[in-house]
């Protein structure tokens, strides 16, 4: 079999390179190696930027997104007892929207069979070969049978135990890496949301912040150690740590009911230098990771497909590889930014174990700097809603 576009990975970011490359008239085939349900069945985060939401509608994937997705303004802020509402559209001029990544991978992929594009899931043992020449072919097992698809370039977008940088010689690329040393506990709950925007909060117990889905589920986080065994923890004893580190109006206010998903999310700031070898490229996470208390993981992978998409409809359309060879460094450079961002943001609203008195008065005094100084405010909403791409 052969393909223009070979791209390795089904998740939110293959399947919208595949959308864009297929509306451009470029031939590409995905695969998974995961099952479709297994992928739909994945509970991630669900910030979109706007410039997100721009290039989900010019890929004709954005209908369901504008009638469900919810606009937030603004985001607030718990620092103990004190509050800051960040309004984005008087310090930015934009907003956000929350759209359930699961819901936006099953637009992706109602839009793909539509189509008619081929996604061959449960893909096994997929190994990429010659994509530093100019001859790449992937390799896989499809129901135990051998198969081979022939392509001019592969992206892996399969994130971050994927095959695609696995793929790459040691000797070829730099990682950089921070590891923190606890993790998010959340629970899925259908109840309402106990405010129209995001609370995150700051606690000495440990960070919370209470998300939502849509107006009737919420999904709710509170900082845990990273070795956190969810089966420890009935619903219950989660609200109840929930409502320890909530401003006590809200804690009284809030909604709660019978978990219909629990899981721990492990947080880490990851890197991969550089993203381009030869005709591979690294896409979403199978380049970086950031911990999800920025909101832009979701947002960087599809920065990264733009960028992508953009090189390789140039690449067929004009026979310039200008865009594919500007991809890495393009990337990296919006990478960075929402990496510096996710750390700062982590390092402000945690309870880190190792902390001393003058690392706790600082993190208090940044907090109180961000109240008192509109130019801080305008940086952290600038960086929210998202940097330009």
């Amino acid at each position: 079999m052969r393909t223009q576009v070979a791209i390795i990975g089904a998740g939110p970011a293959g399947l919208l390179l595949g959308r864009l490359l297929e509306r451009a008239g470029i031939d590409a085939v995905i695969l998974e190696r995961r099952s479709a349900d297994y992928v739909l069945g994945r509970v991630r985060a669900g910030v979109l930027e706007q410039g997100t939401r721009e290039l989900l509608d010019a890929a004709g994937v954005g209908e369901r997104m504008r009638a469900d997705g919810l606009v937030h303004d603004g985001v607030a802020l718990h620092f103990d007892r004190d509050k800051l509402r960040i309004d984005f559209r008087a310090l930015a001029g934009k907003a956000v929207t929350v759209y359930g990544q699961t819901e936006l991978t099953r637009d992706l992929m109602a839009a793909r069979a539509a189509s008619g594009g081929l996604t061959v899931y449960e893909a096994e043992d997929v190994r990429l070969h010659g994509f530093d020449m100019d001859a790449p072919r992937v390799r896989y097992l499809k129901d135990g049978v051998p198969q081979e698809l022939a392509c001019d370039f592969i992206a892996g977008c399969d994130g971050f135990h994927g095959a695609s940088r696995a793929s790459v010689p040691a000797a070829a690329i730099s990682t950089f890496e921070r590891v923190y040393p606890f993790g998010w506990l959340g629970v899925m709950a259908d109840v309402p949301p106990v405010s129209d925007e995001l609370i995150y909060s700051h606690h000495e117990r440990g960070f919370a912040l209470l998300s939502m889905r849509s107006r009737q589920r919420v999904r709710c986080y509170i900082q845990c150690p990273a070795d956190t065994d969810p089966e420890a923890w009935p619903d219950q004893r989660f609200w109840d740590e929930l409502r320890r580190r909530l401003d006590p109006a809200v804690a009284e206010a809030m909604t709660t009911g019978p978990a219909i998903e629990k899981s721990i999310a492990l947080l880490r700031s990851f890197v991969a230098e550089p993203l381009r070898f030869g005709r591979l490229f690294l896409a979403g996470d199978a380049g970086h990771i950031v911990p999800p208390t920025g909101a832009k993981g979701l947002n960087l992978a599809v920065s990264d497909v733009r960028y992508l998409s953009e090189g390789l409809i140039e690449h067929y359309r004009e026979r310039s590889d200008a865009g594919l060879d500007a991809y890495s460094a393009r990337a990296l450079g919006r990478i960075w930014k929402a990496v510096r961002f996710s750390w700062w943001m982590t390092r402000l609203l945690h309870s880190f174990p190792d902390e001393s008195p003058f690392d706790r008065r600082i993190q208090r005094t940044e907090f109180a700097y961000l109240r008192s100084s509109r130019a801080a405010q305008i940086s952290l909403a600038e960086n929210y809603v998202g940097l330009p791409v």
